[in-house]
C-alpha cells in the first residue's frame, strides 16, 4: 500500500472563511472547530467571517490555523477510512501534527497553540519584525546577506531556491532590497513578527513550561521536526525540548518533505503553499491538497482510485 504523508499548513496560509465548509459537511471536523470554541469562545467567528487584518494577526492566526489544519487531516481520514503513515508541520502546523500524532490531546494541543500565539505575539511586540521569503539565490549568499544586517536570519529552508528569512522590522525592507541587487527576489509574508529567530527565546521558555503540565505521548505514528528534519522522539524530555525549540530554530522543510520519503504527500489545512513547496521539491510522488470540501472530494477520488 502507498504511503502517506500529512503535511499541516503554518501561518501566512490563513484566510477568511477558511474550514467553514469542512464545518459544514464533516462531522469529524465540527467536532474539532467545537472543541477549539469551547476553550477559546469566539474562535470559529474569526476563523468563519473574521476580517483579514484580523487574522493576520497571531494570536488569531494560530488558533485559527490549528483547527482548519486539523480538521481538514481528521476530515480526510473519516472520508477514506485512513490514516497517513507519517506526517509533518510547518512551524505553526507542527502543533496541529502533535495532536494527529497522538503525542498530545487535541484539546491540550490547542491549549498550547493558543499560549504559543500569545507568547510568540508578545515576543514581537517586545522586538517587532516581518519575515520574507527569498528566491533564486543560493544558501550560501542568502547567509551572507543576512550578515550584513542586525538582526536577520535564514529560517525556513522551504525548497530549492526558497528560504525565508525573519528579522527586525526596521531591516527587513532594506534587507530585501540587498536581495534584489543581488539578483533575487523577496516577498514578504503574511506573518507579524521575527518567527523562528533568538528573538522568540521567551517563547520557547513559555512553551516548555507549559508542557510540563499536559500529558505527553509516545507518537503513534512518525512526526517529522521542523528542528532535525528527523522524527520525534519518544521520551517526554525529548518531545519537550523539541516543541519548545522549534519556536526560535530554523525550519528544516525541504529535507523533511525529502527525509519523509513517502508515495503520495498530502497538504492538509489552509491553502496550498505547502503542496507547491513539495512540487518544487520531490519527483515521481504524487501530491494534493485538503483546504475545503472540494479539495477534500477531489483527494478522496484519488486515493480511492490509486
Amino acid at each position: 500500500m502507498a504511503k502517506i504523508a500529512y503535511m499541516f499548513a503554518g501561518q501566512g496560509a490563513q484566510y477568511p472563511g477558511m474550514g467553514s465548509d469542512l464545518y459544514e459537511s464533516s462531522p469529524a471536523a465540527r467536532a474539532i472547530f467545537d472543541m477549539g470554541e469551547q476553550i477559546r469562545p469566539g474562535t470559529l467567528e474569526q476563523c468563519f467571517r473574521g476580517t483579514a487584518e484580523a487574522l493576520n494577526e497571531t494570536v488569531n492566526a494560530q488558533p485559527c490555523l490549528f483547527l482548519t489544519d486539523l480538521a481538514a487531516a481528521l476530515a480526510l481520514d473519516e472520508a477514506t477510512g485512513r490514516r497517513a503513515d507519517v506526517c509533518a508541520g510547518f512551524s505553526l502546523g507542527e502543533i496541529a501534527a502533535l495532536a494527529y500524532a497522538g503525542i498530545l490531546s487535541c484539546e491540550d494541543a490547542f491549549k498550547l497553540v493558543v499560549r504559543r500565539g500569545e507568547s510568540m505575539h508578545a515576543c514581537s511586540q517586545k522586538t517587532p519584525g516581518g519575515m520574507a521569503a527569498v528566491l533564486r539565490l543560493d544558501e550560501g549568499t542568502v547567509r551572507s546577506l543576512c550578515a550584513e544586517f542586525d538582526g536577520v536570519y535564514p529560517v525556513n529552508f522551504n525548497c530549492p531556491g526558497q528560504i525565508a528569512c525573519a528579522g527586525k522590522a526596521e531591516s527587513i525592507d532594506p534587507f530585501c532590497d540587498a536581495v534584489k541587487n543581488a539578483g533575487g527576489r523577496a516577498v514578504k509574508i503574511a506573518v507579524s513578527g521575527p518567527f523562528h529567530t533568538p528573538f522568540m527565546a521567551d517563547c520557547a521558555t513559555v512553551l516548555e513550561e507549559t508542557l510540563n503540565g499536559f500529558t505527553v505521548n509516545v507518537p503513534e505514528i512518525p512526526l517529522y521536526a521542523n528542528w532535525t528534519a528527523q522524527p520525534y522522539p519518544a521520551d517526554k524530555a525529548g518531545i519537550t525540548e523539541h516543541i519548545a525549540r522549534q519556536c526560535m530554530n530554523s525550519v528544516q522543510w525541504e529535507k523533511t518533505m525529502r527525509n519523509m520519503d513517502a508515495d503520495i504527500y498530502i497538504a492538509v489545512g489552509a491553502g496550498k503553499t505547502l503542496a507547491g513547496l513539495c512540487k518544487k521539491t520531490l519527483t515521481d510522488v504524487q501530491i494534493h491538497n485538503v483546504a475545503d470540501a472540494a479539495t477534500l472530494n477531489t483527494v478522496k477520488e484519488a486515493l480511492q482510485n490509486g
